[in-house]
């Protein structure tokens, strides 16, 4: 029997890393892709001292689509994929806004469509989306379009067409690319079901991280969806790592195609308002 593998990318620290430790109890062997090589080698060796696995670091920039083909390449070398955590992400205050959909949304593609030429019938992608776009965008069939189409070379003029200068600010961009990783999971769910491939989303809310403690840095008011989450905290990492364990595991074997809020209830208390942009 070859050995297992997992793959965890934005590994280095936050939710990845928490993800990446649950990880190390469920496959043989563990990568950890980051583009911070400080924090990478930190976690690698921290992890070597828990679970089961063998933990390996890869830096990578996962906007580098050669380097992911290196990726899928040392996965293929290594033995059997068994799981894909796409957690690498980045907040509206830490690029422009096509920064933020090259990362967010056009990365998690990629990663998606190379990654999936070495799955097997056991193989599960989770990718990160977010509460925001459940409470705060309404598209249309032609955002849907530009949306879908993050993979072609003209994706970025195709999405400022559809929705017009509004994209440019980097919080709807993050926004629309969240809702992008929704209905990315929902096709690719659908074409690799067959092959007893699943592909899920998880959409945290506000949740304790560094990327969130940045983001606070920079505006206070991004804490304010913690006065509307009923159980009135942020949420811990760990929560967060629990639920992606749970999809990757045996016990949510028919648990495809969806996405998965984790967000204290923070959803629930819109009542379906208020909206940030319409792409009708």
């Amino acid at each position: 029997m070859r050995r297992t593998v997992g793959v965890v990318t934005g590994a280095g620290r936050g939710i990845g890393l928490a993800c990446a430790e649950r990880l190390t109890h469920m496959v043989d062997l563990l990568v950890l892709v980051d583009l911070d090589e400080q924090s990478l080698r930190t976690a690698a060796r921290e992890l070597s001292t828990r679970g089961r696995s063998v933990v390996e670091p890869f830096l990578l920039d996962v906007t580098d689509v050669e380097g992911l083909e290196r990726l899928a390449a040392r996965v293929a070398e290594l033995g059997e994929l068994r799981a894909v955590v796409s957690a690498a992400g980045i907040s509206p205050t830490m690029g422009d806004w096509k920064r933020v959909l090259d990362v967010n949304l056009v990365a998690g593609a990629q990663i998606n469509r190379v990654l999936s030429g070495r799955a097997t019938a056991s193989t599960v992608f989770v990718h990160f989306a977010s509460l925001i776009p459940w409470i705060g965008i309404a598209s249309g069939p032609e955002a849907d379009a530009a949306l879908d189409a993050a993979l072609d070379e003209d994706f970025l003029e195709r999405i400022r067409d559809a929705l017009g200068p509004a994209i440019e600010n980097a919080g709807l961009a993050y926004a629309w690319s969240k809702l992008g990783i929704v209905r990315l999971v929902k096709r690719e769910a659908v074409r690799l079901g067959p092959l007893g491939v699943r592909v899920c989303s998880v959409s945290p809310g506000t949740i304790d991280t560094p990327m969130v403690a940045e983001e606070l840095a920079a505006d206070a008011a991004a804490d304010a969806l913690v006065q509307r989450t009923p159980l009135r905290r942020r949420g811990r990492p760990e929560e967060v790592a629990a639920v992606v364990a749970f999809l990757i595991s045996d016990e949510a074997s028919f648990v495809n195609g969806t996405d998965v809020l984790i967000d204290g209830g923070a959803c629930a208390s819109f009542s379906g308002g208020p909206l940030l942009y319409s792409g009708q």
